[in-house]
């Protein structure tokens, strides 16, 4: 079993079109998928796109994938890093796919000379969450997540 972990190509884009859905399955939001294989290789690899990823691959077939951003820290004073998925499809988990992504995510990270490597997991994930703290990662429980999208993100921005 030959684990590699590379930057992704455009050619990925319908890979990591899959595994966002399977995601989104496992974290019970399919429906909230609305982003398109199309919209995934434009938005991942656009020439001025903030957002990157790497693919997963064991023996040469695509079993995960994770996409990361550059952030920045005021209170650092440095850029960090912002892990928004990272996934491994469920029957190829427990060979170290999951560390290997993390831990590539880690180098970029600290080449990149980065204060930080952050990233959010649902409070109901226990094997996430077992996971990250078994690489030493820590919760954050101090700070509450907002998000405002769709018609409220709307409304907002025109001043109603």
């Amino acid at each position: 079993m030959t684990l590699v972990i590379r930057p992704a190509q455009e050619a990925d884009a319908a890979a990591i079109h899959a595994f966002i859905v399977e995601l989104a399955i496992y974290e019970k939001a399919e429906h909230e998928v609305i982003a398109s294989v199309a919209n995934v290789a434009q938005s991942l690899f656009a020439k001025d796109s903030p957002a990157r990823a790497l693919m997963c691959e064991q023996d040469g077939r695509a079993i995960g994938y994770a996409v990361y951003f550059l952030s920045y820290s005021t209170w650092l004073g440095r850029q960090g890093m912002y892990l928004e998925d990272l996934y491994i499809s469920p029957s190829h988990r427990g060979v170290g796919a999951g560390k290997a992504l993390l831990r590539q995510l880690a180098k970029i990270a600290v080449d990149s000379d980065c204060g930080r490597l952050e990233w959010s997991v649902l409070d109901w994930n226990e094997p996430a969450i077992e996971f990250y703290q078994s690489l030493g990662a820590k919760p954050q429980s101090e700070w509450v997540r907002y998000r405002m999208t769709g018609d409220n993100l709307t409304q907002f921005a025109s001043g109603q």
